[in-house]
Formats: C-alpha cells, structure tokens, sequence
C-alpha cells in the first residue's frame, strides 16, 4: 500500500475531478440528469472520504474493504435509476479509489454490487 501521504493525496486529486460526466475517447455520454450526477458525485465523494480517512489512520486491506462496502450500500438507492455504463462508472471510481492506495482487489465486492451475483 501507499504511504498515507501519497494515498490522501492520490485521494485529494480524486476528490477534485468532476464526475459523471461523458468520458471523450469512450462510450460513457455521462449522466445527463443534473440532480443524479450531482447526487452520485456526492456519493462518490464520501466514499473516497471514508478512503482517505483510513489512509490516514492506520490503514489496512480490511478497513479499506469495509469502506468498499460502505460506499456501494450508499448506491443501493439509486442502483434501479442508473443504467448498466453508470453503474459501470460507479465501479470504475471505486477501481480509482483502489488504485490511490495500491488496493488490488475488491474480493468480489464490486462485481456482487454491479451484477447483483457471485461468478464463483
């Protein structure tokens, strides 16, 4: 993992960029309802919060699996208003978040939210 200051500020930057917006160079148009984009930015948002809160205190692969998990039930919500490339987008955020603080696996959490089954 990251040495927290590194992680806090790979978060910060994170934190900072728009998102939910359309992606040039792929097929993502973004969310075009303001209020969701703006509600999902939030969630997203918080979620990177809760990253950069254990990245500061004492991190481990645990806590960051709990903040993983935390963050996706904060979508539970709104998971039937977002289409699959926004959900999509949700979990490639999360993959964002991860690779701030050199976390290389969910274990399952992101696929179980986006498709709602174990593969295995």
């Amino acid at each position: 993992m990251k040495s927290n200051n590194k992680a806090v500020n790979s978060l910060n930057t994170f934190i900072n960029k728009p998102k939910f917006g359309p992606l040039p160079g792929t097929i993502y148009t973004g969310v075009s309802d303001p209020e969701l984009r703006t509600s999902l930015t939030l969630l997203i948002n918080n979620a990177a919060e809760d990253f950069k809160n254990t990245a500061a205190h004492d991190p481990s692969e645990e806590k960051f699996q709990n903040d993983i998990a935390t963050g996706l039930a904060r979508f539970n919500n709104l998971y039937l208003e977002l289409d699959t490339e926004d959900r999509e987008q949700v979990c490639f955020y999360f993959e964002e978040m991860m690779d701030c603080v050199e976390l290389e696996s969910s274990n399952g959490q992101l696929n179980d939210w986006m498709y709602n089954f174990d593969p295995s």
